[in-house]
């Protein structure tokens, strides 16, 4: 298991890609779209490799809570071999699913557990 990133929540994405991009000296590596309308952006600090994820969800989506700041962590990414059998091991020693592949708004091959505090912690390959 690798911790590959960290996600946060944004409520302007452009202003915060200014912030993390031109302020502090990270790299675009990616971005997409999800099902709900949302948008992520991957990003990368060139020297240490460590990477930020912005998540921005569109007031419609199950996702958009109430921003409070200092509340802004969306998950924890994680990589691991066998995302599904991770998933099950940790269900098995009692942390509780947050979203797997099965649920209706699941992404093929993630999955989502709640830490003790319920923060999502996100394993995928």
């Amino acid at each position: 298991m690798g911790l590959r990133y960290l996600g946060i929540r944004v409520t302007d994405l452009e202003r915060s890609l200014r912030f993390y991009v031109e302020l502090l000296g990270l790299k675009e590596k990616r971005r997409g779209r999800m099902y709900h309308g949302g948008e992520w952006v991957l990003l990368e600090d060139a020297k240490t490799h460590q990477r930020l994820e912005l998540n921005w969800y569109p007031a419609n989506s199950p996702y958009a809570t109430k921003y409070v700041p200092g509340d802004g962590l969306d998950h924890i990414g994680f990589t691991v071999k066998d995302p599904s059998a991770t998933y099950r091991k940790l269900l098995l020693a009692g942390a509780q699913s947050a979203l797997s592949p099965d649920d209706k708004s699941g992404v093929r091959g993630v999955y989502y557990v709640k830490d003790p505090d319920g923060n999502w912690i996100e394993f995928f390959r």
